[in-house]
This record gives structure tokens, sequence and C-alpha cells, in this order.
């Protein structure tokens, strides 16, 4: 009798645990589907008809599936030439952000100068300017280079460093000065320090830049529109509202243009979704 009791008693945390396995499951789930949902949804979206999706069947599953709204946004919405230039503009921001946001972070974190203080104080300013505040003055800087891929690219690079220089400058304070020490009595200058010791040992702070400068370049929408209106040059977000016409819209190309735009962003998080998310934690613990 006493070892069937112990044995009941033993049991019940066992019964506890499994139960709080499985609620915790249950709940996991439903965040779960209800992070998936609005991918789902637009899925759904882009294989309807107008009379589907402004009628009786807004959420629900397509009755017939419109694959002709793919080739309706490559054939006459020119998707194709959109995710180009958001791929080449997202390419050289991301590259031109990282590059200069490094050098900024190793000068004023690793380098004994007089005006570090103020040019650390300087970049943090720069997370404080409002986006909207610079349209009219950026509008007649970049008059030369309107309707040009560096009409976005240059104030992407600006509002991407100082949150990047932010993020590196955390990284590069905690690396010990006897590595570099140790480098200059070997012989090294400044610029191998940098580019053999400091970079390899700040990549995950550079990963983690290198997503958040994708994320905002790739989305981006209203200097998009300020700064360029010639067909050959619109990025995806500008592209595909434009594709709304002016007395009637077809709104499955549209949602199709969407899930386009969205594939390139889920790919890169398939295959790179441990880095992504090592490196984001790791850039809000040391940033």
């Amino acid at each position: 009798m006493t070892t069937i009791k112990k044995l009941s008693k033993d049991s019940r945390p066992v019964k506890r645990r499994r139960l709080g396995t499985l609620l915790l499951e249950i709940f996991l789930s439903l965040v779960a589907l209800i992070q998936l949902f609005p991918l789902i949804w637009m899925l759904f979206f882009s294989l309807k008809t107008n009379e589907e999706l402004f009628g009786a069947n807004v959420v629900g599953l397509p009755w017939g599936l419109e694959w002709e709204n793919y080739s309706r946004v490559f054939a006459d919405g020119n998707i194709g030439r959109y995710l180009i230039n958001s791929t080449i503009i997202a390419l050289v921001t991301i590259l031109a952000t990282g590059f200069l946001s490094a050098m900024a972070a190793f000068a004023v974190t690793r380098m004994k100068w007089r005006l570090s203080k103020a040019v650390y104080v300087v970049f943090l300013m720069g997370m404080m300017v409002p986006v909207h505040a610079t349209l009219l003055p950026l509008f007649i800087t970049l008059k030369p280079v309107l309707n040009t891929y560096w009409a976005l690219i240059i104030p992407y690079i600006g509002f991407a460093l100082p949150l990047s220089f932010l993020v590196l400058s955390g990284y590069c304070s905690a690396i010990p000065r006897e590595l570099e020490e140790s480098a200059c009595l070997d012989g090294a200058n400044i610029y191998q320090i940098f580019g053999v010791i400091t970079v390899p040992l700040i990549r995950p702070a550079l990963a983690t830049v290198s997503i958040l400068t994708y994320l905002s370049s790739w989305n981006e929408l209203m200097f998009a529109i300020t700064f360029v209106n010639r067909e050959i040059y619109k990025t995806v977000p500008f592209g595909i509202m434009s594709m709304e016409g002016r007395y009637a819209t077809k709104w499955g190309p549209i949602g199709a243009g969407l899930v386009v735009a969205t594939i390139p962003t889920i790919i890169l998080y398939v295959m790179l979704s441990e880095q992504i998310q090592s490196s984001l934690a790791a850039g809000a613990l040391k940033g």
C-alpha cells in the first residue's frame, strides 16, 4: 500500500508537467497562427476576384484560384523591374551603411581624440530627427539626382547610420584593448587593426545592422513617392501602390504583387533564421 501511495504521489508532478507543457504548446500554436494569419490571408487575397473581396468571401478560401493575377502583375504591373530596383537600392544601402557605421564606431570608441564625444552625440541626435521634417530640405538638396537610384540611396544611408552606429559602438567598446596592443607590437597599423581584428569580432553586430537596414530600405514608401516618379526607378512599395486605378482597381493583382514582394524577405529569413535571431538578440544586449 505504501509503495502504491508513493507512486501515485510521484505521478502527480509528472501529470502537472505534461498538462503545463500541453497548455504551453496550445498557447504557442495560437500565437503562431495569429502571426501567420496575415500572410495566409494575403495569399488568399491574391487569388480572389473583386466580387469575392467586396462580397461575402473576404476572409474565406477563394472560390476559384485566380492564378492570372500573378501573370498580370508581371506582364502589366512591371513587378519584375520593381524588384530589381529595390534589390539594387537595398544592397548598396546595406553595404554603405555597414562600412561607414563600422568606421565611425571604431574611430569614436577605439581612438582618443578631442571631438569623439561630440561626434557620438551628433550620431545619436540623428535618431531624433523626424523623417517628415526632412522631406523639403532633402528634395531641394537632391534635385541633381532626383529620379535616380541615388535619390533614395543617399537618404536611406543617412537615416540608417545613427542606429547602426549605436549598435556597432556597443560592440566595439567591448573589445579588449590587449588585442590592439598586441597587434601594434607585431607591427600592425590602424587600418590593419580595423580590418583584421575589429571587423571579424563585430560580425554579429554587422548582421544586426544589415537586417535592420534591409527591412527599412525594402519597405520604405514616403521617400520613394517624393523623390522618384519615373517608372524605371520605382521601388516595390511605390510600384504596387501605383497599380491602383483612377476609376476602377483590380485588387487581385495588387495582392499578387504583395505576395511577390514578401517572398524575398521570407526566403532570407528561412536561410538565415538562426543567425537573424542570434544577431538581433546580441545587438539588443550589447547595443
